[in-house]
């Protein structure tokens, strides 16, 4: 069989299969198999097994198992908790601020969790029994708190930023860096939406009990293990202490000591989190593996060389280029989760970009800010089900009350496409 029709029968077969409700690691390598097998003959097999032990025999990747070893460990500890009050605490006394507290306390599990699922998690068991306290709206209380766990991709450490910069050949610690303040404006921007909001309809929120200074104050002792685990990660990455795979090693120790010793976390607990843990880490594996081989299918069938043809042909500029891209990564969020993106396309689109001129860490922040919007739009967004599973709400209140914060995400999109600086000026200091 011709390379290029089993790349064309791959790609059918991968997303008939995945439409079945089969897990896409399981779709991707079946066909990548069989259709590898059949262009290829016995050779591919051989491809495929060469191909894996030379990718994770890397110490790039190492960063991935111990960020997600992070996650899981902080959401057998009350640390979401603990976050979310000192938040509630600083911001609790103005309408619709217990919303804006709920994602400041997301971006700051964030900034040690680096997922969305945990993020939401740890802030949401917490904040929804107070908003539906204090009589908040729960399509806007809901829906906050939708869109406020995908600031977990872009707030570094972050697991998708790993596997984007290993198939993008793009340093984890400049994309890090670059990551971070796009994270924190993003985060204030929402928090920002419900102040909006139940300003001009205090119904939809009221203002919660204001807390006295003092007390403010004094609830910051419970965020310095937040900090401390932030500072021993970004901070050792940014001033050239460590790379990203010895600053992930130095993070993951740090929660260990700070859950064992200032959250009591004990053995149950803590294997509870790594069997979780390995669980989370064998299905992003095997769907690497696949993705792998498919990227390799598609590479052999000249693909690459196609779009660079194509560009050229329609003389498109860069920029375009770009949007066109991002356009497309924000139709497929709809459908895939962001790994499975990451690993199909980057490997294609990557040596494209590059081949413009087109910096791939700018690059990379502005395709996890896409990567968020998937996270909560239909049909296939991840969060969506997740809160809707989680706290038994009506799809369609749950979209409603993400649209405002959806708009905004879209808008901060287009900030960060027309100002690239906003990404690269802090990167280029590390460098400096």
């Amino acid at each position: 069989m011709e390379p290029q029709l089993a790349a064309v029968l791959c790609v059918v077969s991968m997303l008939v299969i995945f439409l079945m409700g089969v897990p896409v690691a399981f779709a991707l390598g079946f066909s990548t198999v069989i259709f590898g097998t059949l262009a290829y003959g016995p050779m591919a097999l051989e491809k495929m097994a060469m191909g894996t032990f030379s990718q994770f025999y890397s110490y790039t990747w190492t960063p991935l198992p111990l960020f997600v070893l992070m996650a899981c460990v902080i959401t057998e500890t009350p640390m979401g908790a603990q976050v979310y009050r000192v938040a509630r605490n600083w911001v609790g006394g103005f309408p619709g601020a217990l919303v804006s507290a709920s994602i400041l306390g997301e971006a700051m599990v964030a900034g040690t969790v680096g997922v969305s699922g945990a993020a939401i998690v740890a802030v949401g068991k917490v904040a929804e029994p107070e908003l539906t306290k204090y009589g908040y709206d729960r399509k806007l209380a809901l829906g906050g708190l939708t869109v406020g766990g995908v600031l977990g991709p872009l707030i570094p450490p972050s697991t998708p930023m790993v596997i984007y910069g290993v198939m993008a050949s793009v340093s984890v610690g400049h994309l890090f860096i670059a990551g971070l303040m796009p994270g924190i404006i993003l985060a204030v921007l929402l928090a920002t939406v419900p102040l909006v909001i139940c300003w001009r309809n205090p119904k939809l929120g009221p203002a919660a009990t204001s807390v006295p200074w003092r007390e403010r104050i004094s609830s910051l002792r419970y965020v310095w293990h937040v900090g401390l685990v932030m500072a021993s990660i970004v901070g050792s990455i940014f001033f050239g202490v460590a790379t990203p795979t010895e600053a992930a090693g130095i993070g993951a120790v740090v929660i260990l000591v700070i859950a064992v010793a200032v959250f009591r976390l004990r053995w149950t607990g803590l294997r509870r989190a790594i069997i979780e843990a390995a669980v989370i880490n064998t299905m992003m594996l095997l769907i690497i593996v696949a993705a792998n081989f498919f990227s390799y299918l598609l590479a052999s069938a000249g693909v690459g060389n196609f779009l660079e043809e194509l560009v050229i042909g329609l003389n498109l500029s860069p920029l375009m280029v770009v949007v066109a891209i991002v356009v497309l990564y924000l139709i497929l969020g709809c459908i895939f989760d962001s790994i499975s993106i990451t690993v199909l396309t980057i490997p294609i689109f990557a040596p494209l970009l590059t081949s413009l001129g087109i910096d791939l860490v700018w690059f990379g922040v502005l395709y996890l800010v896409t990567l968020e919007i998937g996270l909560v739009t239909p049909p296939m967004g991840v969060n969506l089900f997740f809160m809707r599973n989680t706290f038994n709400i009506n799809m369609g209140d749950l979209l409603r009350g993400s649209i405002p914060f959806l708009v905004v995400i879209f808008l901060f999109l287009i900030v960060l496409l027309f100002v690239p600086q906003l990404t690269l000026w802090l990167p280029e200091l590390m460098r400096t």
